[in-house]
């Protein structure tokens, strides 16, 4: 949620009753920040810790991504963690060529609710989920993810071997487009004319009839679309057309370091999304950069066919871990036994042998036969991509490939050398 494009409306609003002391601050459009440099336009989207606002600059002319937390003493405590990531992001890459979000300015604001930390990053565009979810799931041409990748992999070198900087959070939500798919949403391209100050509509309490209005809209909207959804189903879905594509900047960055860490110093045991999460976290084996590395590869793989990697769920008498853990075996192979019993957490889940407790049966098969069987990707295609993909999903974290050793495989710069022939 760092700096994200896509419209707060399209998402479920945050909890009202956390606009209160040690909670978010409310923003109307048209308020001021920083002694007037920065003018809230209009809202971008919301986390647990935090809303972000389009803001228009007054000092540079430019529109800015606002991101207000809260004011508890435990996001204040993260909002200067993420400051002090970001501020050597940006120390160390003045022409911003690294494909890692850029800080602007940071700064505190008092409001009702306490004092907030203020973060001020670059405006970008929609994430790589949302493009998935635009293209109708489908999965990206390959000479697109190829482009994808390469940006991701330069933001991982530069934060891994330049930096020392550990993401722990890689996932398509937290990679940004340079630009919005949607021109008409984008202030660098529509050009609006910006609001300077606030005006007589955005009276509070308007502003609070408007957000429970919006709010049962949304529930209404929701509704509908899950009585639609279960017409669909009920009759056969329709083909749609594939959407087109054409005209979309797919330059990327990664974005939202709240959860970052150095490599020296590791901030939590368990860290990373559920579906992007590496063996090593599940069984607390100890992790570092080579985590961002398998969470780059199950983006990668999601990119290309429209549906995540792994979706663990709970079953009788096993855990979602234990699925999970058998969803990679299943694909990637038997995690070796050194490997298996070698974490805090192993015993959960494996017996001495390195076999899984509660999961005694699983359908073996590979990356490229999936790809062909399910995704229907010609055999070739699969065949480079699985090459790819393979050493990525190394079950031990040390052989995997570094995102240097990534940016110099043959399979991204397939594109160009084809275009050539």
């Amino acid at each position: 949620m760092s700096c994200s494009s896509s419209s707060a409306s399209e998402e479920e609003d945050e909890d009202m009753d956390s606009y209160r002391k040690g909670g978010y601050h409310a923003v109307r459009i048209g308020d001021s920040f920083a002694s007037g440099r920065f003018i809230a336009q209009r809202k971008l989207g919301w986390g647990q810790f935090s809303t972000v606002w389009l803001a228009y600059d007054t000092q540079t002319s430019k529109y800015v991504a606002l991101k207000i937390q809260k004011s508890a003493p435990e996001f204040v405590q993260a909002a200067l963690h993420e400051i002090e990531i970001l501020s050597a992001i940006v120390e160390n890459d003045p022409k911003n060529e690294k494909c890692v979000v850029q800080l602007v300015d940071h700064f505190k604001h008092r409001g009702p609710n306490g004092q907030h930390s203020c973060m001020v990053l670059e405006f970008l565009g929609d994430s790589i989920l949302h493009l998935i979810r635009y293209n109708r799931y489908k999965g990206l041409n390959l000479i697109k993810v190829r482009e994808i990748c390469r940006c991701i992999l330069t933001g991982l070198d530069y934060l891994h071997r330049e930096l020392g900087i550990i993401h722990t959070d890689l996932k398509p939500e937290n990679i940004l487009l340079l630009s919005t798919i949607n021109p008409s949403k984008d202030p660098i391209r529509s050009r609006p004319t910006p609001i300077l100050e606030r005006s007589e509509a955005s009276l509070k309490g308007e502003v609070a009839v408007n957000a429970i209005e919006k709010k049962l809209k949304q529930r209404a909207k929701r509704a509908v679309a899950k009585i639609a959804a279960e017409r669909r189903g009920a009759i056969g879905a329709v083909a749609k057309p594939d959407r087109c594509l054409d005209g979309i900047d797919f330059r990327c960055k990664i974005v939202d370091l709240g959860n970052a860490c150095w490599a020296n110093k590791p901030i939590a045991e368990e860290i990373q999304t559920r579906q992007y999460r590496a063996p090593e976290v599940i069984l607390q084996s100890g992790y570092s950069f080579p985590v961002d590395m398998w969470s780059f590869a199950c983006t990668a793989f999601e990119l290309a066919t429209g549906e995540m990697m792994f979706a663990p769920k709970p079953g009788q008498g096993f855990s979602e871990d234990e699925d999970h853990l058998a969803l990679m075996m299943e694909l990637l192979g038997k995690i070796p036994r050194k490997i298996a019993i070698g974490g805090l957490r192993s015993k959960d889940y494996f017996d001495r042998h390195g076999d899984l407790k509660r999961i005694r049966r699983l359908k073996y098969s590979s990356i490229s036969r999936l790809l062909v069987d399910k995704f229907k990707f010609q055999e070739t295609d699969a065949r480079e991509f699985a090459e790819f993909l393979n050493p990525i999903f190394d079950f031990a974290p040390d052989k995997r490939p570094t995102a240097q050793q990534c940016l110099r495989h043959p399979w991204l710069h397939q594109a160009a050398a084809k275009t050539v022939a």
